[in-house]
């Protein structure tokens, strides 16, 4: 009796491996997962396709994602059920094996309304995976296969500007407007405006600034504003300040505006240097001082040498040509002077 049960057990247990051997389950590790950009602007589309490394019958890929970010769009290679920031594409195949799969997509688009940057990942999981016919089954991927991309706008150099109206006056308080500015500027949490000076020798430049709480700041001696930063970035950036410009001798200057991030070692965000020449009030240039031009045409020789050629020339003009009356009473004297010489001797 033993015996029979034993037999009838070896049996049981062949018939059950033969069954399970017809279809087993395996692990899949040829599965990549691609993103056509890692950087995406508002507005934008970002694709990415699981590569399964075989062909594949049936799966079920499930994709997560910040929809605050993102929308979906679209799909390829499956059914797609998609609810708030999750997206499930189902694949089947009913032709038993005569159209399997080697890959799926997902597109998603960046939302426009974007103004920061944000980095942000897709996490993929797949189950129900099999092989063409069916007949290999392969072990669900539970940890997430993750994508990291970014989303931020298209953000545009902040420009500089130093003007002023009029002709800068040496030792005069010259009222300027020191601006920057961008449409869309870049994110820093520390930024900070500094200003350098090149100067005539001996001379020095001011820029002298006031706050809110009235405190007075050189930019070109100390910075502006808090030593540390402040936080600069967003849309439509514009910050325009009332300085004044002292210049201490005639010549030219160079200023220097310099925009800079304080939590990446000064690393300098922008910068533009502007040009001056100090004049003397009521608008005189020193010797040499670009713009002071004298035309060939209205130069004038100096007083001196005009009244020494005035002293040599002649009161009159002498007469030119030859005179007839001349020579006739050249001849009359002689004659008168023969007839007296004959007279006495007789």
């Amino acid at each position: 009796m033993k015996k029979i049960i034993s037999v009838i057990g070896m049996l049981i247990l062949f018939t059950v491996l033969i069954l399970v051997g017809s279809t087993y389950a395996a692990s899949l590790d040829t599965i990549d997962l691609e993103i056509n950009k890692t950087l995406v602007h508002p507005g934008e589309e970002v694709k990415l396709t699981v590569n399964f490394g075989t062909d594949l019958g049936a799966y079920t890929v499930n994709i997560d994602y910040d929809d605050n970010l993102f929308e979906y769009v679209s799909a390829e290679g499956g059914t797609v059920n998609q609810t708030g920031d999750k997206v499930k594409v189902v694949f089947y195949d009913s032709t038993g094996g005569t159209n399997p799969r080697t890959n799926m997509s997902v597109i998603f688009r960046a939302k426009a309304d974007i103004t920061t940057s944000n980095p942000t990942e897709f996490s993929f999981t797949l189950e129900g995976l099999a092989n063409a016919d069916a007949s290999v089954t392969y072990d669900d991927i539970t940890t997430p296969i993750v994508k990291n991309v970014t989303v931020e706008p298209q953000y545009v150099d902040y420009t500089l500007k130093l003007e002023h109206t009029g002709a800068i006056i040496k030792e005069k308080e010259n009222n300027m407007t020191l601006s920057y500015a961008s449409p869309m500027g870049r994110y820093y949490e520390h930024a900070r405006l500094i200003a350098e000076a090149t100067t005539p020798t001996g001379a020095t430049v001011q820029l002298l600034g006031t706050d809110q709480a009235g405190l007075e700041h050189d930019i070109i001696q100390s910075g502006w504003g808090d030593a540390q930063g402040y936080k600069i970035g967003g849309k439509d950036v514009s910050q325009v300040l009332k300085v004044r410009g002292i210049f201490s001798e005639l010549g030219n200057y160079t200023i220097t505006l310099k925009l800079i991030d304080r939590d990446h070692s000064d690393t300098v965000i922008a910068e533009k240097a502007f040009s001056f020449t100090a004049v003397e009030e009521g608008g005189t240039t020193p010797d040499n001082t670009p713009g002071t031009t004298t035309p060939e045409d209205t130069i004038t020789p100096p007083a001196e040498e005009s009244e020494k050629a005035q002293e040599t020339l002649p009161a009159k003009l002498p007469k030119t040509g030859s005179n007839l009356y001349l020579p006739i009473v050249v001849v009359l004297i002689a004659l008168l002077s023969s007839y007296i010489y004959f007279n006495k001797r007789k």
